[in-house]
């Protein structure tokens, strides 16, 4: 009964990662419409989406280390019923209230970060573990990408307050979900470690580093990818669309493929450093390859950008299997505020190299990156391997 029940908590705990990227990757979307209904110039439209993940990167350790005393089904159905209840207040015709709002959605929503991948290395043991976190990290490109596909159609036919109310009201069910389904294992160990004692780790703080650097080239392409193609290359819009929605579906593939991998070798980062490699050297030859003919360009970037998306499911099963008994969510917690403090800042940092330097640069920015995350990643015998 139990090797069938923790497929149950992996479906349940996938469906809140998956929820939860739907809020923080999928309301971008709507940018747009959210200009049009709030009255509000793209600069601040950008600080109301961006409130969203500074509530999350503030909370995410705290989330964690409550996961880790008190279960994980305490702390995410807070945490659901929180955020569902902040998404219906942003159903308002006041940004003020909707930029509050979506910071309170951000702060409670953190919790699915932590408990949920806590849920599953509960659950699975080691040699199941890459590929169950696989699935659970692939969820996160799939939760956004239904998204980006279903709130810009409900807030054009119902508008914008209907698009939040939607999110709000699938957030609860889903809260509710794991209110029902989500147990502990029997043999589930409780924190007895000071949260201090993990924080401090430095085998979990050099890992959680390397992460927010391989965020870098991951949000770098998903930021100027497009428009390089686009733009600068002069493809036509929906083909250099199409060609980024290729890169991220087989990245979500490549996340359970690494997986997988992870399981056969028994290792999380040495598949991790192999593909931090490639990363590295898939956008040196994007940089070398800028001017070449656009179609050579996207033969090297679309296989470049699916490697920058693979890699979270092994850092953050590693990030896991480095803290002491019963501490996974405050070491999730850790490695996550490193990637979303990355993810907040490379954007903008990447938009801005290429406007006043080059596109290439900003590859070479990518590159390098990926490079100093390898050197991080460095073979240590303080570092689970």
């Amino acid at each position: 009964m139990a090797g069938r029940y923790r497929w149950v908590v992996l479906a349940v705990g996938a469906l809140a990662q998956g929820t939860n990227a739907a809020v923080f990757l999928g309301l971008p979307a709507l940018i747009p419409q959210l200009r049009a209904h709030f009255d509000l110039p793209l600069p601040q439209v950008g600080l109301l989406i961006g409130a969203v993940n500074l509530g999350t990167m503030l909370t995410l350790v705290t989330w964690g280390a409550l996961a880790d005393r008190r279960g994980e089904r305490l702390v995410m159905t807070i945490g659901g019923v929180g955020a569902a209840g902040c998404l219906a207040l942003a159903a308002t015709d006041s940004a003020l209230v909707a930029g509050l709002a979506l910071f309170g959605a951000g702060v409670f929503g953190a919790s699915v970060n932590a408990a949920s991948g806590r849920a599953v290395m509960s659950w699975f043991t080691r040699e199941r573990r890459g590929f169950a976190m696989g699935i659970r990290q692939t969820a996160t490109p799939l939760g956004a990408a239904l998204a980006a596909v279903a709130l810009p159609a409900v807030a054009a036919s119902a508008g914008v307050p209907a698009a939040f109310l939607a999110l709000s009201g699938f957030t609860g069910l889903v809260a509710v979900a794991v209110a029902v389904f989500i147990r502990e294992p029997p043999d589930a160990v409780r924190s007895t470690t000071g949260q201090g004692v993990v924080l401090r780790d430095p085998a979990l703080i050099r890992l959680s580093v390397a992460s927010g650097l391989l965020v870098v080239p991951q949000f770098t392409a998903a930021a100027l990818v497009v428009e390089l193609l686009h733009d600068h290359r002069g493809l036509a819009l929906g083909a250099a669309s199409a060609l980024f929605a290729v890169a991220q579906v087989l990245g979500g593939a490549g996340r359970l493929g690494a997986g997988v991998w992870s399981d056969r070798v028994d290792s999380r980062l040495g598949p991790l450093r192999t593909i931090t490699v490639l990363v590295a050297a898939g956008f040196l030859l994007s940089a070398a390859l800028l001017e070449a003919p656009v179609w050579l360009l996207a033969a090297a970037l679309v296989p470049t950008t699916a490697l920058a998306v693979c890699w979270n499911g092994l850092a953050v099963t590693a990030a896991a299997e480095l803290a002491p008994p019963g501490s996974s969510g405050t070491a999730l917690g850790m490695q996550n505020s490193a990637n979303y403090l990355s993810a907040s800042i490379t954007p903008a940092l990447a938009g801005w190299v290429a406007v006043t330097t080059s596109w290439q640069a900003a590859l070479l920015l990518a590159a390098g990156a990926a490079v100093a995350a390898r050197v991080l990643l460095r073979d240590r015998s303080a570092v689970v391997a």
